[in-house]
């Protein structure tokens, strides 16, 4: 769906932390495929509040975390003062000295300029440097989202329900772009994972979280309406033994600067 009615997103870096952690330590499964080395120069692209750069750190990396949260860096020196954090943005960001790999863990999905986004990362990477990446891949949070866009269009929100977020490719369109712009895949998967909330955790905290943009412009008395509407219509398939999950589907792709 191709629409400009886009917003900023702002994060809570401390509600990330505490209510969302499971979306980095999901994270540190991917390191395996990273495979971080002593020695090897390594950026973090989207680091968040840098839990997952401090296990490459922990490799004897030389690590770099960026960030386009201010809040999120933030926090991330708070937590690792010992590891060099910086507020750039995904699109738009260069080291003079290039490094041997570029990690980034359910980042991309969030950047709609995507072109802009593999070429600094082409541009980063020294010649047969990785790049090492997991994203919302293809029918990502489907379930969630179709409810979501339903419930505001039919209330009157259609410009609400048009909201543009994310970006969640296919295997063959993500490989496609990075062979594009110079890189040699190496592996690819799109897999299931649902993904259980934290306990007591509902789909409101979910909305809250990640989907708060598309209640822009909306009274919190009506905003409160529309998101108990979702919840009820996603009882049926949403929650397992109690707890609430959600639908993700995720791309997994490591590639090589040709």
């Amino acid at each position: 769906m191709e629409n400009k009615n886009q917003i900023e997103k702002k994060w809570d870096s401390n509600l990330y932390d505490k209510k969302h952690s499971y979306v980095f330590k999901y994270g540190e499964d991917l390191l395996s495929l990273l495979q971080p080395k002593p020695g090897e120069k390594i950026l973090d692209l989207g680091c968040g509040t840098g839990h997952l750069t401090n296990l490459i750190a922990e490799s004897g990396a030389d690590i770099t975390g960026i960030d386009s949260s201010e809040e999120m860096i933030k926090l991330a020196k708070q937590n690792y003062p010992s590891i060099k954090f910086e507020v750039k943005n995904a699109v738009d960001f260069y080291f003079s000295e290039k490094f041997d790999a570029v990690f980034s863990n359910a980042v991309l999905h969030w950047v709609l300029q995507k072109e802009e986004a593999v070429s600094c990362v082409y541009e980063n990477l020294k010649r047969g440097g990785r790049f090492v990446l997991e994203m919302g891949g293809k029918d990502n949070v489907k379930r969630v989202i179709d409810v979501l866009r339903k419930t505001l269009a039919e209330s009157g929100y259609k410009n609400n329900s048009e909201m543009v977020m994310w970006y969640f490719p296919s295997v063959g369109e993500y490989a496609s772009l990075l062979e594009k712009n110079g890189f040699r895949v190496i592996y690819s998967a799109h897999f299931d994972r649902d993904t259980f909330l934290n306990e007591k955790d509902t789909i409101e905290d979910w909305l809250e979280m990640f989907a708060k943009n598309f209640f822009e412009g909306i009274n919190p008395v009506e905003k409160k309406k529309l998101v108990k509407h979702i919840s009820d219509k996603l009882l049926p398939t949403n929650i397992k033994d109690g707890k609430w999950f959600i639908d993700y589907k995720r791309l997994r792709i490591s590639a090589v600067k040709e």
